[in-house]
């Protein structure tokens, strides 16, 4: 099927499901703003449901004036949603987007966006972070983002969950919505609630293995075994 590469005309729409749907009505992110910057530019993944976009300028904002870093957007949807050519098997409702595990103090350059360098947080034995790599401000980032009211869901590596869960203090609330997943070792994959639409994204409700593991940050929660990846 051909590639739209504008968005389809009307009011904002989710429709399908994350991992087999498409989206009526999406909006570009713009690509440059005071708290933020989009990467990849050139493969036009940045565009989403109109609640996506306000989602990421609330967090930017939120960051900027912390003075905390830059936000670096990475993948959000195609103009019309759908399927990428390669990669994931999400982000095809205009709810999803992937941002960097890194706050850069100094805005990146052009080539750089275009060929961002990931930095992998997680130890080789896939059970800690790296110490000199993790900082209280990636923390803070991932919270800011998991008390956002739209937000539902957001996937990081198990380690990754593991070390929030030791930083988090007394304030644990917002871990509810933060899950375990394979992967994820240099970003969090965002994911915004289904908007009260006709046809809005459907959220599947079967139960998976690593439902449990996010449950709580008890010793012993198994959050270093996830069980299937994000949809």
């Amino acid at each position: 099927m051909a590639e739209n590469n504008q968005p389809i005309g009307g009011s904002a729409q989710s429709i399908g499901a994350f991992s087999n749907g498409c989206i009526v009505g999406a909006e570009a992110l713009p690509l440059s703003a005071p708290g933020y910057q989009v990467m990849r530019t050139d493969q036009r993944r940045y565009f989403g449901h109109p609640d996506l976009v306000q989602f990421i300028q609330r967090l930017s904002n939120q960051v900027h004036n912390k003075g905390m870093g830059t936000v670096l957007i990475g993948d959000m949807g195609m103009p019309a949603g759908g399927r990428f050519n390669g990669g994931h098997a999400s982000h095809q409702t205009g709810l999803d987007v992937d941002i960097f595990l890194q706050l850069p103090q100094t805005r990146w350059t052009s080539s750089q966006l275009l060929k961002p360098q990931a930095l992998d947080l997680v130890a080789s034995d896939g059970k800690h972070v790296v110490p000199s790599l993790w900082s209280p401000q990636i923390s803070q980032l991932i919270k800011l983002a998991a008390e956002d009211s739209e937000v539902t869901r957001i996937f990081v590596n198990p380690a990754i969950k593991q070390q929030l869960c030791l930083d988090a203090g007394s304030d644990r609330q917002w871990l509810r919505k933060v899950r375990p997943w394979f992967q994820h070792r240099a970003h969090m994959h965002v994911r915004l609630r289904c908007p009260a639409e006709v046809w809005s994204a459907r959220i599947r409700r079967r139960r998976r293995p690593a439902m449990a593991a996010e449950r709580s940050c008890r010793a012993g929660s198994n959050h270093l075994n996830p069980g299937l990846p994000p949809l």
